[in-house]
């Protein structure tokens, strides 16, 4: 009995200690949660872009007498009576301003679109001596504010008498290098190769590889050049203000800074300007909530790409 004991009761702890294995300590991982470092400086960003903005809605609402004497944002009940004067002046030059910005920036943001798509394509399906050269040369230009072109493109377009026309504010806006930089960007990462050189073996010509196979696939990318190129036309100041002398060629941004002048010897001036301001808003609103969708499919697109 002592023999044979002692083996099982040695045996034991270790059945023991198989029978019962160590189990391992579950862990739950939380997802990731904003660290305040990140969200304090996002949140003043976002108070620095909308508090201008908010000014402008509760300013325009409010009288001459009000619009200084009263709460900054403290919103009052005469929107529509400063709609109406501003709508009242000069027989309505204000809409024309507006018409006339609508037309600088949706043609102009069209045509650049299509040069861009079209350079931005042959830059990055093409090889031609020089490319890389050209490519360099564009680059630069992203990098050359347009103020600084404003005084050279009235001289150039003086000598051809089209200042103080329509044409003097489309054709600059034409040509958009960060736009062509874009379009080359993104034809590179959303065109194969492949593709390209399948519709060639099958006989499609340049135009046609581009129209049927480039355009379709750059879509999204071109809506944000679209976005981008029409609201720097329409919020344009300089270029217009140069070359323009009718005030009925005006933008609304030209039109705006006369009425903003006239303020100094007429006050209640200002609650016009304040309302052109939030009515100049609206449409940019509008286009950025009727393409959202197209641009989070960019970001999104880009995103998988890269």
């Amino acid at each position: 009995m002592s023999t044979t004991s002692a083996p099982t009761a040695r045996a034991a702890p270790a059945r023991a200690h198989g029978a019962a294995p160590r189990r391992r300590a579950r862990t739950v991982t939380a997802g990731p949660r904003p660290s305040a470092v990140v969200s304090l400086p996002l949140l003043i960003g976002a108070a620095y872009c909308l508090l201008p903005v908010l000014w402008v809605l509760a300013a325009s609402t409010k009288s001459a007498s009000e619009l200084f004497s009263t709460f900054t944002l403290a919103p009052s009940t005469h929107l529509l009576g400063n709609v109406a004067d501003l709508s009242a002046y000069r027989d309505g030059v204000f809409w024309r301003w507006m018409l006339n910005t609508a037309l600088y920036a949706g043609v102009g943001a069209l045509l650049s679109t299509l040069v861009s798509a079209m350079a931005g394509f042959g830059l990055a399906k093409y090889s031609f001596p020089g490319k890389r050269a050209v490519f360099n040369v564009l680059l630069a230009g992203v990098l050359v504010p347009g103020v600084v072109l404003a005084v050279p493109q009235y001289l150039l377009l003086a000598k051809v008498d089209l200042t103080n026309t329509y044409w003097s504010v489309l054709l600059p806006s034409i040509i958009s290098p960060y736009g062509i930089y874009l379009a080359r960007i993104f034809a590179a990462a959303a065109v194969p190769d492949d593709v390209v050189e399948a519709a060639r073996v099958d006989g499609a010509g340049d135009a046609r590889v581009f129209a049927r196979i480039g355009l379709p696939m750059m879509r999204a990318g071109l809506v944000t050049v679209f976005l981008f190129q029409f609201v720097a036309i329409w919020n344009n100041f300089m270029l217009p203000y140069i070359m323009l002398g009718d005030d009925k060629l005006f933008p609304v941004t030209v039109g705006l800074n006369g009425l903003l002048n006239q303020g100094a010897s007429q006050p209640a001036m200002y609650t016009s300007v304040v309302t052109g301001a939030l009515l100049a808003i609206v449409p940019l609103v509008a286009l950025f909530l009727c393409l959202q969708r197209y641009w989070q499919v960019d970001l999104t697109s880009g995103a998988v790409k890269g």
